[in-house]
């Protein structure tokens, strides 16, 4: 009789026990990810919430790389030491980072995403078109946010085809076209040639140029060419399109070490056209210092952020409270070499905005407060640019302005002089 009484105890139990694992799958957050207590989603709890970087760290694309993760850190160090975010459930939580070096390798960002997916909220910040597309899929089989990613890629934008994606800095060819419209606005007769990355990067800056000078009949392109990332020179493209004398130069190249090359180069063949290049390879002091770029007539690139080397800004309230983040909550030393650094803190304070709105501790709730940020001036936005997630299409930032350099910073420009 005991035996039997023994026996129904324990299938009673295991009855309970199935129906709390069952009601434990309901409570996993409503994007269908793992959930801890609370039914919030993966890398998120009550006191804590953890994002993830894959970023080159090592390598030739390691300076702009460090500083996706350095400005990032910067942000969110001194709003952890002020207490943390007040998220919009009410509760205040402090925010961690955990950053993958993967040397901008497409293979290592995928290996590094696989590691990171188990344990963060998001990943956001990471450099580069073929590494932050080399998880891309992945993450959106996961339902795992993948945002304010520092790429000008469009294939970021689209919410319809990628609801939880998202990039920040504008696209490749927004950049593109407010460098032709610059130069079909001159009122000059020019002539362009052109030197691109052998990529959809390369290709997104051409194309938005080829758009802006549309319709212009005073600038022409006699020549283009392109090169691969993987190039340790671009010699031999420079002395062919050194041989056209063309009188401005269109150079959409993200590898620092060729960028540099390259200046150099069309000075060795005394050619010295105007110059563009991207605002990713448009540093003062890494890039256009070393590449001597002061003997051209003009060397122009795009911005929406704040220069800390530009002596325009050298009291400005939002460049003075960055470095001194960087510094202290990011161990970076000196003043910041590349722009990266300061999109990177701006895409803190973006995510800060978007935290406070998230009414749930869910990846769903956090991309829809995420779309919903207008008009946000985030630190360190220059005058006439804005965060604006609402637009599908666009990126968090879409406004950009043209700035000239003037030997040791830039200057904002409205002509092509």
């Amino acid at each position: 009789m005991n035996r039997k009484k023994n026996l129904r105890l324990t299938g009673a139990i295991a009855l309970i026990s199935a129906v709390a694992v069952t009601l434990a799958g309901c409570g996993r957050g409503g994007d269908g990810s793992s959930g801890g207590a609370g039914g919030e989603s993966t890398g998120i709890t009550d006191s804590t919430v953890t994002l993830g970087i894959t970023t080159p760290l090592s390598g030739a694309t390691a300076g702009p790389g460090t500083c996706t993760v350095a400005g990032i850190k910067a942000y969110f160090g001194a709003v952890n030491a002020a207490g943390g975010v007040k998220f919009g459930d009410g509760k205040t939580r402090k925010v961690e980072i955990k950053a993958l070096d993967d040397a901008y390798d497409p293979q290592k960002a995928k290996s590094n995403y696989d590691q990171l997916k188990g344990s963060v909220f998001a990943m956001t910040s990471g450099l580069g078109t073929p590494t932050n597309r080399a998880y891309r899929e992945a993450a959106i089989a996961d339902k795992v946010p993948q945002v304010l990613v520092q790429t000008g890629d469009p294939i970021f934008d689209d919410a319809k085809q990628s609801p939880y994606q998202l990039g920040f800095v504008p696209s490749y060819a927004n950049e593109g076209e407010a460098f032709g419209k610059l130069l079909a606005s001159s009122g000059k007769d020019l002539t362009v040639a052109i030197l691109s990355q052998n990529d959809d990067y390369g290709e997104g800056y051409v194309e938005g140029f080829k758009k802006g000078i549309e319709g212009a009949s005073n600038v022409k392109v006699v020549k283009e060419l392109t090169y691969e990332a993987t190039d340790t020179s671009v010699d031999a493209q420079i002395t062919q399109l050194a041989s056209t004398h063309a009188d401005v130069m269109f150079n959409a190249m993200s590898i620092t070490p060729l960028a540099i090359a390259a200046l150099q180069k069309a000075q060795q063949l005394n050619w010295k056209p105007s110059w563009f290049l991207p605002s990713n390879t448009s540093s003062p002091e890494a890039i256009l210092k070393p590449g001597k770029a002061s003997a051209y007539p003009g060397v122009y690139s795009v911005s929406f952020a704040k220069a800390p080397q530009s002596p325009a800004f050298a009291k400005d309230a939002d460049v003075t409270k960055f470095l001194s983040d960087l510094h202290k909550y990011a161990k970076y030393k000196g003043t910041p070499a590349f722009p990266h650094c300061m999109w990177s803190y701006m895409v803190g304070a973006t995510l800060e905005q978007a935290f406070q709105k998230m009414t749930d501790p869910t990846r769903d709730s956090f991309m829809k407060a995420l779309r919903s940020i207008s008009d946000f001036k985030a630190p360190l936005m220059l005058e006439g640019t804005s965060v604006n997630t609402t637009m599908d299409g666009q990126p968090a930032v879409s406004s950009v302005v043209v700035q000239k350099y003037n030997g040791t910073g830039y200057s904002t420009v409205d002509s092509l002089g």
